[in-house]
């Protein structure tokens, strides 16, 4: 009798731990590499470190991630592809270092006058969800964001006309060496990195870049005048991208988690652009340098000079047969609802 009450007591114990083993396979985790360019101490890296905590808590605890800052994990012109092959499970880049790769979302880069980094990431998101652009097919995209407007920084000589311009060799990424070009001044090809020790030892007259450069990357320090001229006024746009097996591979609900997350997340990018584009006119500022706005006939002229750089890319597109009269049409109507 004591054997089968012992039997009975070993079949109720083997049965709870059946009941409960299923309760911590559940629990189990992953954690994700996330690679990012920005320096750890920038806002938007910080912003991408409180979106990894974010996910881990609102998916208590299934997904964790790790983020990588300061190319620590991959390079900006090596992050996109980085992904794809799943060296980071997680990659925050710019679409102007790698230009022509993404020719439809591309277009978002072209000076159309961008007010604000708000606007210029509602812009951004506002064209990806219209068209569904193919060229991001082998990720799977998270968001868009995108900077305030994109001025032109001198070291020496302050902009107040075109004619101020020419022969300046101004550093510029993707589709802002159009502007400067048109601009009539000489975009020199260079990434966000070199950019202060370039100023530093004048290898270039200036930099397209927003007011945020100045203070994020202290740029203000090696410049002194901008030529604030919002009608010409280019953006550069970043994607969130995430390997699309290593997407596929997560709950269902864990997906629909960080998807929603997201979409507080990208406005919360173009918020902090535009908090630090004020942050980098205190710092230019304090820096002993100034930021001038363009004379209203002047400016129609900037205007002008621009225009065709717009046109000249939507055919571009035609000629790929990517309807670069619908994204301009999208971009430009998207820009109007948002002002």
């Amino acid at each position: 009798m004591k054997r089968m009450v012992l039997s009975g007591l070993t079949v109720i114990a083997i049965f709870s731990l059946l009941v409960v083993t299923p309760v911590f396979s559940q629990a189990k985790s992953i954690t994700l590499k996330y690679a990012s360019f920005f320096p750890p101490t920038h806002i938007q890296s910080q912003l991408a470190e409180s979106w990894c905590k974010e996910v881990e808590k609102q998916t208590e605890g299934r997904v964790k991630v790790q983020l990588y800052p300061g190319g620590s994990l991959l390079k900006a012109k090596q992050t996109y592809d980085g992904v794809v092959d799943g060296i980071a499970d997680v990659g925050f880049t710019v679409l102007a270092y790698t230009r022509g790769r993404f020719p439809v979302t591309g277009a978002l880069d072209l000076p159309f006058g961008y007010p604000s980094g708000r606007v210029a990431t509602s812009v951004a998101n506002d064209l990806y969800n219209a068209l569904h652009p193919k060229e991001f097919d082998d990720t799977h995209l998270l968001y868009l964001h995108a900077h305030g407007p994109g001025f032109i920084n001198t070291r020496e000589k302050a902009i107040t006309n075109l004619e101020d311009l020419k022969g300046l060799r101004i550093r510029s990424t993707g589709m802002s060496a159009e502007m400067v070009k048109a601009l009539g001044a000489t975009p020199v090809a260079m990434g966000m990195g070199d950019a202060y020790q370039s100023l530093q030892k004048g290898v270039v007259d200036g930099s397209a870049h927003p007011m945020e450069a100045n203070g994020g990357w202290k740029l203000g320090e090696v410049t002194r005048y901008t030529a604030g001229c919002y009608a010409s006024a280019y953006t550069t746009t970043f994607i969130v991208t995430m390997n699309k097996d290593k997407w596929e591979s997560l709950d269902k609900k864990d997906q629909d988690i960080i998807t929603e997350i997201n979409k507080v997340w990208l406005l919360k990018h173009g918020d902090a652009w535009d908090s630090s584009d004020l942050g980098g006119l205190k710092f230019a500022l304090e820096q002993g340098g100034s930021i001038k706005g363009i004379d209203p006939e002047e400016t129609k002229r900037w205007q002008a000079a621009v225009s065709p750089v717009i046109d000249s890319y939507a055919a571009e597109l035609d000629k790929k047969n990517l309807n670069g009269a619908k994204v301009v049409e999208i971009i430009r109507n998207s820009l109007k609802a948002h002002m």
